[in-house]
């Protein structure tokens, strides 16, 4: 039996197999709306047999996303393209999560095909962008605004309605993005988060923002649907967040209901020496499962099927997310489950291309 491929029950919402479409940024909406890119995009990997499909960063707020391409759920208007999407995605089988995201200090850039660069202000299609702490990403970058106590409330709110919308929509799965250095991250990593106040200096504060928009989500979150939370595991610096603090953080999360902690790491501190390679993340998704008792998941050049079953099948994460690998190949599941021994059930449509 392939552990990879057995079923994973979370909460009421059971995933077919272990096989998660990671959030992956198309750039491609116009005013947040979903299209028919999304449809096609996600619903390939549908086809292609993945357990969850979770959408890319999704903008709680206009100011949230990282371009002006992004996708958004910040208007009752966006949710009927969402709908769409969640129907093809259920109906061929696969469960639709969404990734809900504010980008902080490394929102407003030009898509990466445009270039990538920051808008700066007074730029077609720029805007002022939040943080923690008015320091900017990168030397010479663009300052952002401090976020004051109005402002921490309106990300709070915007978090939350925008998983009320989740749920109209139909998603079963909602992911609150606290990773690669966007807001969230911002706030708990001593790298990015100088303040004062009851949201900076000591853990409990750095984290504290992260855990209040957990609580707005559960507001509105059913209790028996799956909540996840992604991070970066550790900053990869010296004296910033690290694999210890996403321990303590996971355990924390775990007592407030979040179901699983999705792995990741860096992206907070740019020109960073990371020791890229074959599963680099999955040694950080491993130590937090043991050590603070919670589902993981493994992220990060994840490209094989024996890499991916060995994850499972050893314990180092509940589940894997592929991301570049699922971009190369959207029926990798399928043939997965082939090279692994398991007998598979395929699209109808696809049966005559089966053997």
């Amino acid at each position: 039996m392939s552990t990879l491929f057995s079923p994973l029950q979370i909460k009421s919402i059971q995933l077919k197999n272990r096989i998660v479409v990671s959030p992956m940024c198309q750039y491609s909406s116009q005013d947040g709306f979903a299209n028919d890119w999304h449809l096609v995009h996600l619903g390939s990997r549908a086809v292609g047999g993945a357990g969850l499909i979770i959408l890319e960063a999704t903008g709680v707020s206009p100011e949230a996303r990282i371009t002006p391409d992004d996708l958004g759920i910040w208007k009752d208007e966006h949710v009927p393209g969402l709908q769409r999407i969640v129907s093809f995605l259920e109906a061929n089988g696969s469960v639709a999560g969404i990734q809900l995201a504010h980008a902080g200090r490394k929102a407003s850039h030009r898509s990466p095909w445009k270039g990538g660069s920051a808008l700066h202000p007074g730029e077609e299609g720029a805007w002022t962008t939040v943080a923690p702490s008015a320091i900017p990403f990168q030397e010479g970058g663009i300052t952002p605004l401090e976020l004051d106590q109005a402002g921490i409330q309106k990300v709070i709110t915007d978090f939350r309605t925008a998983a009320a919308r989740a749920l109209e929509a139909g998603f079963k799965v909602v992911e609150i993005h606290g990773a690669h250095g966007y807001l969230l991250h911002q706030y708990f990593s001593p790298l990015s988060n100088h303040r004062t106040d009851e949201y900076g200096g000591s853990f409990e504060n750095r984290i504290r923002l992260l855990l209040e928009v957990v609580a707005s989500v559960q507001e509105v979150w059913p209790q028996d649907y799956p909540l996840w939370v992604r991070i970066s595991a550790t900053d990869w610096v010296e004296d910033g967040w690290n694999e210890n603090d996403s321990v303590e953080l996971a355990r924390i999360l775990k007592d407030k209901g979040v179901d699983l902690i999705d792995t990741s790491t860096g992206g907070n501190v740019p020109k960073v020496r990371i020791p890229v390679g074959p599963g680099y993340q999955v040694q950080f998704s491993e130590k937090i499962r043991k050590e603070a008792g919670i589902m993981t998941g493994a992220v990060g050049m994840i490209t094989t099927p024996q890499e991916a079953e060995n994850i499972v099948a050893s314990g180092q994460a509940d589940v894997v997310l592929l991301a570049r690998q699922l971009l190369r190949d959207p029926y990798f599941p399928l043939r997965a489950a082939k090279q692994l021994g398991v007998d598979l059930e395929w699209p109808p449509q696809y049966q005559r291309a089966r053997d």
